[in-house]
């Protein structure tokens, strides 16, 4: 396994690297959050480097203004990616793993929301556009930026989500086609929005949980226009939802402080349980093998689940007193103590794996949840925040 450092918020690198940027020796698209299938894992390529650095298998680095965690997302020849620009350039995200508040209140000075489209062979800029200018009206965590939702495209147009702002759609080209307003919401400890926006067949799926109003809702891809939304009890999760298309039907899991939820593409719960989560709920699920996978991880809790779910269930799947979550028809397996605090799991072949935020990788069997090894240090010595990805047999953090 390879370890690459982070690239600094100011420079975008495309090496020919699957997982950051899809190769360009590749007509693969890396439509979303964590590529196509949400779960991190590019196509395999022998052309594909297992090392790189600034000065090596880089193919070409473009400046960027601003600061912004969201990921760049590839269509064709198209690399999309979002940053915010502060003019007084005062607040930049802080390192290190944090316990407390967040800011106590909004940044200061007029900043600009922005969306940038890179070739990418060249790393020309072929088009910008500044979706909001003006004060942020928000709080943010300390190692937050206001650009921390991935874009995601389905090849027709471009959905923007800045969480605390609004949505935004442009079509490949860079004009606007429609954008919709949301209320900026107190979130908890004051971290402020990152859930990433998920599009399916001519639907926006966007979650928006906070101390206020917190809701997930459906936008029409092509108008704007709110198919529906269901309020959410949830105060204290920040994934972004996973449009699960299994055997036996479609649907929409957002796990929870609360509840683990699915929801039908209308709109309806489709199952539930109270997974016993722990304080703050970050990584995203995802599927392989049949699987549905939700985890939350937390580091000042005790309780840090991993869930694998099966297709098929309806209703409260709770376990009952004295019963463990295993004992449940469609939680197939479940492990108390294995999820990470920010990162999200991934599977590769047989196995699950954790990179954990202190420096840690762990690996379960993804069919099973069995323990294949435990805790192994990266060396040197590290932290993360990125999740990881994988190809050519490797994983890379």
């Amino acid at each position: 396994m390879n370890r690459i450092g982070t690239n600094s918020l100011w420079t975008l690198c495309a090496a020919l690297l699957a997982g950051v940027i899809p190769s360009a020796l590749s007509q693969d698209n890396w439509p979303r959050f964590r590529g196509p299938n949400a779960d991190g894992v590019a196509q395999d390529d022998s052309r594909l480097p297992e090392v790189w650095d600034p000065s090596n298998n880089v193919k070409w680095s473009t400046d960027l203004p601003g600061w912004g965690w969201s990921s760049p997302v590839v269509w064709g020849n198209q690399v999309f990616l979002t940053t915010v620009v502060d003019e007084e350039e005062n607040l930049r995200p802080q390192k290190g793993l944090y316990l407390g508040e967040g800011m106590r209140d909004p940044a200061k000075g007029v900043h600009h929301w922005m969306v940038y489209c890179f070739d990418r062979d060249t790393g020309a800029v072929l088009w910008k556009r500044e979706a909001h200018t003006g004060n942020p009206k928000v709080p943010r965590h300390p190692k937050n930026t206001y650009a921390a939702e991935t874009p995601t495209t389905d090849g027709k147009r471009l959905y923007v989500l800045f969480g605390d702002l609004g949505l935004h759609c442009y079509d490949l080209d860079g004009d606007p086609v429609w954008s919709h307003p949301i209320e900026p919401r107190k979130t908890f400890m004051d971290y402020g929005a990152a859930a990433s926006p998920v599009v399916h067949d001519g639907q926006v799926f966007v979650v928006y949980d906070n101390l206020e109003a917190s809701w997930i809702a459906s936008f029409d891809a092509a108008t704007g226009r709110i198919r529906w939304k269901q309020a959410r009890d949830e105060e204290r999760s920040w994934a972004t939802p996973l449009v699960w298309d299994n055997e036996l039907r479609t649907e929409i899991v957002v796990p929870g402080k609360n509840r683990n939820r699915s929801y039908s593409l209308t709109g309806e719960v489709l199952w539930e349980f109270d997974g016993d989560m722990s304080n703050l709920v970050i990584p995203s699920p995802f599927a392989a093998h049949g699987l549905c996978y939700i985890a939350s991880g937390y580091v000042g809790d005790a309780h840090r689940p991993t869930f694998a779910i099966s297709p098929g269930a309806k209703g409260d799947i709770t376990p009952s007193a004295g019963e463990d979550y295993a004992d449940r028809q469609h939680i197939e397996w479940h492990q108390p103590k294995a999820s990470p605090y920010n990162t999200t799991q991934m599977v590769y072949g047989d196995y699950l794996y954790t990179v954990h935020d202190q420096g840690f990788l762990t690996c379960h069997n993804a069919r099973t949840g069995q323990p294949v090894y435990g805790k192994k240090r990266f060396q040197p010595a590290a932290s993360f925040t990125a999740s990881p990805w994988a190809y050519n047999g490797y994983l890379f953090c």
